[in-house]
């Protein structure tokens, strides 16, 4: 059986994200898995849970910017979800401390999954500080930042993929 890389792109990002996605699959020789998450769905949950849910130990999920922060909720809200490790990449942190709207902060919620957070100095769209304040949020995640990249992490899959032995065998 194949393995699989379930994707989760960001907010109205299933156009913009998808090469992001196809450059990871190729990388790491996995079929990807990459479900269209209608703009007009915000909570994502309906789409994100049964895409996590059908993973199985030796297949990866990748989420992008506002689809990692809704990957967080799902994981957060049903421990009984058995992913291997989550890769997030440049999460925004929707505490009052960043960005400030309650509906999609973290507050309290720790999943019980090894996490990975990545994040690109140059970021245009997620300015770096949220990984530090997502940091203190989700002590338990190893932190990756990248000198350049950008908010689709442009030249950096390979060092993204180089710390996946790390992440998955976490925990």
């Amino acid at each position: 059986m194949a393995r699989r890389l379930l994707f989760i792109h960001g907010a109205g990002g299933d156009l913009d994200d998808r090469p992001l996605a196809e450059e990871f699959a190729e990388t790491l020789g996995m079929t990807l898995d990459y479900p269209v998450i209608p703009p007009d769905d915000m909570s994502r949950a309906a789409v994100i849970r049964p895409a996590v849910a059908s993973l199985s130990a030796s297949d990866v999920v990748i989420a992008h910017s506002f689809g990692a922060s809704m990957l967080m909720q799902v994981l957060s809200d049903d421990p009984g979800i058995a992913v291997h490790a989550a890769v997030l990449l440049a999460m925004p942190d929707w505490s009052s401390d960043g960005w400030d709207i309650a509906e999609y902060d973290l507050r309290d919620r720790q999943p019980t999954v090894p996490l990975a957070l990545h994040h690109c100095r140059d970021d245009e769209a997620v300015p770096v500080g949220h990984l530090k304040l997502n940091a203190t949020r989700l002590p338990q995640a190893r932190l990756y930042e990248h000198a350049v990249g950008g908010h689709q992490f442009d030249g950096e899959v390979g060092s993204v993929v180089g710390s996946l032995g790390r992440d998955l065998n976490a925990g």
